[in-house]
């Protein structure tokens, strides 16, 4: 499914943003992921595996004045390219965030995930989502068998109204999954403007991004670090 990573790169670090179902944010966190890599001299590469091409769209509108993100995909391949040869990083990547596309196949799953870092797991406060993610955190421990020892995977508590009933039951629902919740990010038309300028929110000027940058700090803290926040994240 993915090129497999070269043994000799070992600067070379695979992030996995994963959600079998629809709409659960995934282009939001690996656009804004990548931007953040772009700003830290990581020279990242951003592959979109999902058809609907939501983070290739956002690499097309990226400014040439930012720092670059080399942009791949997995999908509408010339008949000449091998899938392989299209998904491997050029070299110098550091960091390749990956963006998967929706109702990944459970048997793909293993193969999908074998080489991440990490795997962020995007939810949002609904019932719906909440069903989903519990499913995809199952499949990831029982058929992918990724073990919660690992620390590989965190769930993003997505598009949230904090001071909220379906808020506060989503936090106490993740609290039961012994996963932990690696970032909590605010419902706010800031991710729209950034997407529309090819940007990420630490790149966007002039407005309340402020807030932003500081709930992904938690999440770019165990991305990169591997701690932990507090799970009473505001």
């Amino acid at each position: 499914m993915l090129a497999p990573m070269d043994a000799d790169r070992k600067d070379l670090r695979r992030i996995l943003v994963l959600n079998p179902k629809g709409g659960s944010g995934k282009s939001t966190l690996a656009t804004n992921l990548s931007a953040w890599y772009a700003l830290q001299g990581l020279d990242p590469a951003l592959l979109d595996m999902d058809p609907q091409g939501s983070s290739g769209r956002w690499l097309g509108k990226r400014p040439a004045e930012v720092p670059a993100v080399q942009a791949l995909r997995s999908y509408d391949l010339p008949s000449n390219v091998t899938r392989s040869f299209a998904t491997r990083p050029p070299p110098g990547t550091q960091r390749l965030v990956v963006d998967t596309p929706a109702a990944v196949p459970r048997e793909d799953l293993r193969d999908l995930t074998r080489e991440a870092a990490r795997i962020i797991v995007p939810v949002l406060p609904s019932d719906i989502d909440i069903h989903a993610v519990t499913r995809c955190i199952a499949d990831l421990l029982l058929v992918a068998k990724i073990p919660r020892s690992a620390g590989r995977i965190g769930i993003v508590a997505n598009r949230v109204k904090p001071n909220t009933i379906i808020f506060r039951s989503l936090m106490r629902f993740l609290a039961t999954l012994d996963i932990p919740v690696v970032g909590v990010l605010r419902d706010t038309q800031n991710y729209v403007r950034a997407f529309d300028q090819g940007l990420g929110v630490h790149e966007l000027r002039g407005g309340s991004e402020e807030k932003d940058i500081t709930q992904w700090a938690p999440l770019l803290d165990w991305v990169e670090h591997g701690r932990i926040p507090e799970q009473s994240l505001p």
